[in-house]
């Protein structure tokens, strides 16, 4: 998506929407990294103060990190979920595994009986990857195959809002797990998710529901 000129007043707020549109629209992901503030004046032909003002807007609204001396990094991909990250970054961490249980064991239940062939391929496509990454030691594949397991789920259950909700603490949960990890993958077997997809595929939503409440709490 290439940046263009603003041509009217209110050059920040332009600016802003314009980078934000970037963020939203996945061109720039989460935990990437912007362009810089030179590169990004040249790019939509605006003073270096325009940008400055554009982007602590958007840090200011959750979606970007402004790291001195190392750049600024998008934080995530609402505004809603920049404010439920700042909000939540220090919560109870079994507070937080309680409102992860409640909200995918709901959605396993409805994906057990919503779930189309489309679902269940991406499915066991994110289950095999969170293996893979997990047997090939890369702490940051196996966060992202896992959250996007579970996120996978929750689409599964084709409730616009309960995935949008889901979608927004995405950034939140992905550090939990991240701090969870570490660096460095012990040696032991992860948690076992084929269990909870096998469920899914058989359409047996009490255990499928069963199963995604277990998982928050051992994380």
């Amino acid at each position: 998506m290439p940046l263009t000129s603003p041509r009217r007043a209110a050059l920040s707020d332009q600016v802003a929407a314009q980078l934000r549109a970037q963020i939203t629209s996945g061109e720039w992901p989460v935990g990437s990294r912007i362009p810089t503030e030179p590169e990004l004046v040249e790019q939509l032909g605006v003073a270096r103060n325009t940008v400055r003002e554009a982007v602590r807007a958007l840090a200011h609204t959750g979606l970007l990190d402004i790291r001195q001396g190392s750049g600024t990094y998008v934080l995530a991909t609402s505004e809603l979920s920049g404010v439920m990250h700042r909000r939540f970054a220090d919560a109870d961490p079994r507070h937080v595994a309680e409102v992860r249980a409640t909200l995918e064991s709901t959605a396993a239940r409805l994906a057990a009986t919503r779930r189309t062939d489309k679902d269940l391929r991406q499915l066991d496509t994110w289950l095999a990857r969170r293996a893979t990454a997990w047997s090939s030691g890369d702490a940051e594949a196996f966060v992202t195959a896992d959250a996007s397991l579970h996120m996978a789920v929750v689409a599964a259950g084709h409730n616009d809002v309960l995935t949008e909700l889901y979608a927004d603490l995405g950034a939140l949960l992905r550090d939990w797990l991240r701090d969870d990890v570490g660096t460095d993958l012990a040696t032991d077997e992860p948690m076992d998710h084929t269990r909870l997809v096998e469920a899914i595929h058989a359409g047996d939503a009490e255990r499928a529901a069963a199963e995604a409440a277990s998982y928050p709490y051992h994380c």
